[in-house]
């Protein structure tokens, strides 16, 4: 059997219910993710489904290590991540990337496209002119322009934003990319071409 790509193992996350403003006693307990494992294979698609607010996003902030679990194993390749060095945790960022829910919000208003989808490999230290190639490349893979790289994010539909948060995803070649609803605020009308797009897309570069 194919080693698994990403393995959970009885992850937990809970998050504590206080009253008070400063010293604030605690009440209760959300339990946001509780108890729960699978694992995900090379190439293939695997979804959570749930109703708002049964922990779905919570689920996927500790997939990209955004925030601790209360306990529960991540494993990248059969590795805990939870014993990652500093170093090897920016490796683990560089191999597990995100499509956000609202495209709106996920991109930077002051940052032009070319800038906002070559950030990561400029956080990861690619050189400029590395940089620019894989960004024609991957606008191309979308189906945006390279025109597009010079513009800012109010100039593109709700549709072609999301485009550009998959460009941004894909732009560091990772074996698995975390979408969070990500044709939830979007027209119906559009949806599908998204949807197509990401199925394109795991099958021409191989990605979970």
């Amino acid at each position: 059997m194919t080693e698994a790509l990403l393995e959970v193992r009885d992850l937990v996350k809970h998050f504590p219910v206080t009253r008070g403003v400063l010293r604030g006693k605690q009440i209760g307990t959300v339990k946001a993710v509780d108890g729960l494992s699978f694992s995900i294979q090379p190439g293939k698609t695997f979804a959570i489904v749930g109703e708002s607010g049964c922990g779905k996003t919570t689920l996927a902030n500790l997939i990209l290590s955004l925030m601790p679990p209360t306990r529960g194993d991540i494993l990248l390749r059969g590795q805990p991540i939870s014993c990652f060095s500093p170093e090897a945790l920016m490796l683990y960022r560089k191999s597990v990337t995100a499509v956000f829910q609202d495209p709106y919000s996920a991109l930077n208003p002051r940052m032009r496209i070319g800038d906002i989808v070559t950030e990561p490999m400029a956080i990861h230290g690619y050189p400029r002119h590395t940089r620019q190639q894989r960004l024609q490349e991957v606008l191309r893979a979308v189906g945006l322009s390279a025109e597009s790289a010079q513009r800012f994010p109010h100039e593109f539909s709700g549709g072609q934003r999301q485009r550009i948060g998959i460009a941004r995803a894909l732009v560091l070649q990772p074996p698995l990319v975390v979408l969070d609803e990500p044709v939830s605020s979007l027209d119906v009308s559009i949806r599908a071409q998204i949807l197509n797009l990401v199925k394109d897309l795991q099958g021409e570069f191989g990605i979970s």
